[in-house]
């Protein structure tokens, strides 16, 4: 008997509905595999059909197509390595999460998923049905167990397949980044290594699909929980990972670790890969955005140019006659420094327009935040207009303490097709801003060194809708503000623990009341790229129409 076994791990990036296009990407990762003498070759969970698929899957069209695409594969790589991948098996009238164990031209073993989660973005209680523990399955030399991501979180799951003969775990997963995720799942999985005494293989996805970002980091563990490999986070790798035999079973011979990034980083990568996923996944090869001279679009232009080049984006500075000479100048160094073309369209003159339109039904009537918001909707109106006129995919800069609160006019500045920092709180965005300056890796394609200048981050944030208008006229300071968001928000905290924690019972009530009444502004809000646990959409579902305040 062999005392040898190569694994080719393929972190590769799945586009949703892409059948075809995937099972190619998995067959390239089979030739190479196939190439560097490999005895297996794994891919992540859901990888022929994308992740997550939400309802598509249950689609009889789809998942009949999938599984076909799944048995061609097999057949097409019938001279080589075995190969495990993810996708969904219906079998007795049931939907299964499945993974594929393909060797010889067939499929010759099937894990189902056990554990469905139906928490935070999932809802796979949804769409599958739970499988049985299921036991494992020869791979030449030795016998390996596949629980299906979720399934690896459970104790029994793992046990249940070391019990039945599995000499080594792989895990595949479609696993979701949140700021805080890797530290956790690490921690999981040496846990499951040291109870069961087997090494273990962390397969994950890579890339963004709709609000997601796949952050892949792929690690291998020896018996102990000792670290012998670990991929990049973010981004595509195919690794070959060799296992010898020794007097106390099988052991990964140890590779390369790559280096784990700190939490800026992190965060603004998953922003980067999400819009160019977006954009190449949706079919758009440019970005538009309108340039205020403000912190919020200074650093969504610097995440537009980082994914997509400087080439393919392009900023409009839309001045009013609030507009300050300081914001032209500072969006202008802004476009400058990051290399992209800055267009002007004033609105003075549609803005006369609008007036003149409603005076006859305005008579009589004070000016407040109707004709404050009229500047924002003639932008969001300039905006769309060109995007339509030019093909460019319009993003949107609202920030989650703006979008909490609904500190953004729907139909006005809220128009967009995606927003990057859509969970990135305010006081969050000045910090990742300096991070930015600061930093540059090769994954970006913007320039490096000082890309947001530090008048925009230093200056106070203002709308420039009226005259010396602040965002503190009216909402708390960020720092404040941002505090009692993260308690309300994605603590679920209530107005008792906020004023316990030192914050003004009456500031906190006017929040609480902020949250709950911008709930249908967010409902049509464009996605974004999740940081958090309680990102605004799957994450935190609340409805539109509801009366509870909390008494607090």
């Amino acid at each position: 008997m062999t005392d040898r076994f190569r694994l080719t791990l393929a972190q590769l990036n799945a586009t949703v509905g892409d059948l075809e296009e995937n099972a190619r990407r998995a067959k390239d990762a089979w030739d190479e595999a196939r190439a560097a003498g490999a005895d297996m070759v794994a891919l992540p969970e859901m990888f022929v059909t994308g992740y997550s698929t939400q309802d598509l899957v249950m689609k009889p069209a789809f998942f009949v197509q999938a599984e076909e695409t799944i048995e061609r594969l097999a057949r097409d790589c019938a001279d080589g390595p075995m190969i495990g991948i993810g996708g969904p098996h219906y079998a007795d009238d049931r939907l299964y999460n499945a993974y594929y164990i393909l060797k010889g031209g067939r499929v010759v073993a099937r894990a189902l998923k056990h554990y469905l989660p139906n928490y935070d973005v999932f809802d796979e209680v949804r769409q599958f049905r739970r499988g049985p523990i299921q036991g494992v399955y020869d791979a030449g030399p030795l016998r390996i167990g596949s629980p299906i991501c979720e399934d690896s979180w459970y104790v029994d799951v793992c046990e249940t397949l070391v019990e039945s003969g599995a000499e080594m775990i792989l895990v595949p997963n479609g696993s979701p980044y949140y700021r805080g995720k890797f530290d956790r799942r690490m921690n999981a999985m040496v846990a499951r290594v040291v109870e069961n005494n087997v090494p273990l293989v962390y397969l994950n996805l890579v890339g963004g699909q709709d609000d997601q970002v796949f952050d892949g980091g792929s690690f291998v563990l020896n018996r102990g929980g000792k670290l012998a490999m670990k991929l990049p986070l973010f981004e595509e790798a195919i690794a070959h990972v060799d296992f010898q035999r020794g007097e106390d079973g099988w052991e990964a011979v140890e590779g390369e670790k790559a280096k784990l990034p700190c939490d800026f980083e992190r965060d603004y990568h998953a922003m980067v890969v999400s819009v160019r996923d977006y954009f190449r996944k949706t079919g758009f090869a440019k970005a538009l955005l309108g340039l205020s001279g403000g912190v919020d679009s200074a650093i969504v232009a610097a995440i537009a140019v980082d994914a997509l080049g400087a080439e393919n984006v392009r900023c409009v500075m839309m001045p009013s006659e609030y507009t300050s000479r300081a914001s032209l100048d500072d969006a202008a160094k802004a476009a400058r420094l990051l290399g992209v073309k800055l267009d002007e369209v004033s609105i003075a003159g549609p803005r006369a327009a609008v007036t003149d339109a409603l005076a006859p039904l305005f008579e009589g009537f004070a000016p407040d935040l109707t004709e404050e918001n009229i500047q924002s909707r003639l932008r969001g109106l300039l905006l769309m207009a060109q995007s339509n006129k030019f093909g460019e995919m319009l993003l949107t800069t609202g920030n989650k303490s703006e979008v909490a609160v609904g500190y953004a006019t729907i139909y006005g500045d809220m128009a967009g097709g995606y927003n990057p920092i859509k969970d990135l709180y305010k006081t969050r965005v000045f910090a990742t801003a300096r991070w930015r300056n600061e930093n540059h890796r090769p994954w970006m394609k913007g320039p490096a060194g000082e890309v947001i200048p530090e008048a925009i981050i230093a200056k106070p944030p203002s709308a420039e809708l009226r005259p010396d208008q602040k965002d503190e006229d009216s909402l708390p300071p960020y720092d404040i503000l941002d505090g009692i968001l993260e308690m309300l928000v994605d603590g679920e905290a209530s107005v008792a623990d906020c004023v316990a924690s030192g914050y003004e019972r009456a500031t906190v009530k006017r929040v609480e009341s902020l949250i709950y009444t911008s709930e249908y502004k967010r409902f049509q809000a464009a996605p974004g790229t999740r940081l958090t646990k309680r990102a605004f959409w799957l994450d935190r579902r609340y409805p539109i129409v509801n009366r509870f305040r909390d008494p607090g």
